[in-house]
């Protein structure tokens, strides 16, 4: 039988407040729904940690659940300091997050541009290379209240950050083949709890960091630290446009200031990207 989180450890510093709860359609939606109604109860940055999610919320609208205690669904209020076009960092400094964390234990980790986490595979995967997905991200802004006063000044808006990390899962268990847990990759004793802990602390660590150089990735250090952990950057890649806008391939060369890809095209046009599926071509 897999252990629940053990609640005592889960005082993390810089955190206003971290509530666990046994089962969540999703954590992304309760904690926009629980913030619009009772902001001042949701100080930044707080969580929302579920046990068991059975409607998780993953970009384009794709949903999954999660098996009860085997993985972590996190969700993240933030109101960061930025301008608001550097928000598109967020997904990007989540996976960083991630990626620290797990190194922790060993497991050498990489980023795929925006939103995912991958593992080393023994055998190549459509779209991922030597690679498998370990943890998804999802970023959402949560959307004023109709008639509210808006909060003034830089810590509007208010930012949800998801993340579904897979922990303890069999291969079985994980909702596609191309997926893998920290335990099938040799994670030694992935026990959820510290695996959460550790994971806030570096999600508050990096943010603060990038708030601190006003939102620009680059003057914090965390564009360096983005690239060197990177899958996506100085490989080919094919990009399906979000709103079926077509496909763009090319090499992926850059991030902009934003957050978006740069990817250079045959023709050696430099096109950005700011949201789709990248699929990474052998």
């Amino acid at each position: 039988m897999r252990q629940s989180l053990y609640r005592d450890k889960l005082t993390v510093p810089g955190f206003a407040r971290v509530e666990v709860v046994e089962t969540s359609p999703s954590t992304n939606a309760e904690l926009v729904t629980a913030v619009r109604s009772d902001p001042a109860g949701w100080p930044a940055p707080s969580a929302l940690v579920a046990e068991h999610q059975t409607a998780g919320k993953g970009r384009a609208g794709r949903s999954w659940e999660t098996p009860a205690r085997a993985g972590l669904t996190v969700s993240v209020l933030l109101r960061p300091r930025v301008p608001a076009e550097a928000l598109g960092w967020l997904p990007l400094l989540a996976g960083l997050a991630v990626v620290r964390t797990v190194s922790d234990g060993g497991v050498t980790a990489a980023v795929k541009w925006p939103n995912d986490v991958l593992l080393p595979a023994v055998d190549t995967v459509a779209g991922l290379g030597l690679y498998r997905k370990v943890a998804g991200i999802l970023a959402q802004v949560v959307p004023e209240v109709p008639g509210a006063q808006r909060t003034p000044g830089p810590e509007a808006p208010a930012v949800v950050l998801g993340i579904g990390l897979n922990v303890s899962q069999s291969a079985e268990e994980l909702p596609v083949p191309t997926a893998t847990s920290l335990a099938l990759a040799g994670y030694p004793r992935p026990d959820r709890t510290d695996v959460l802990v550790r994971l806030l602390g570096e999600v508050h660590a990096v943010v603060r960091r990038w708030e601190k150089a006003g939102g620009d990735a680059a003057a914090a250090g965390l564009l360096d630290e983005y690239t060197a952990v990177s899958a996506t950057l100085g490989t080919r890649v094919r990009a399906e446009l979000a709103g079926g806008a077509g496909t763009l391939s090319g090499e992926a060369v850059g991030l902009d200031r934003s957050g978006a890809l740069v990817v250079r095209t045959e023709s050696g046009d430099e096109r950005t990207v700011t949201a789709g599926d990248i699929w990474h071509l052998r």
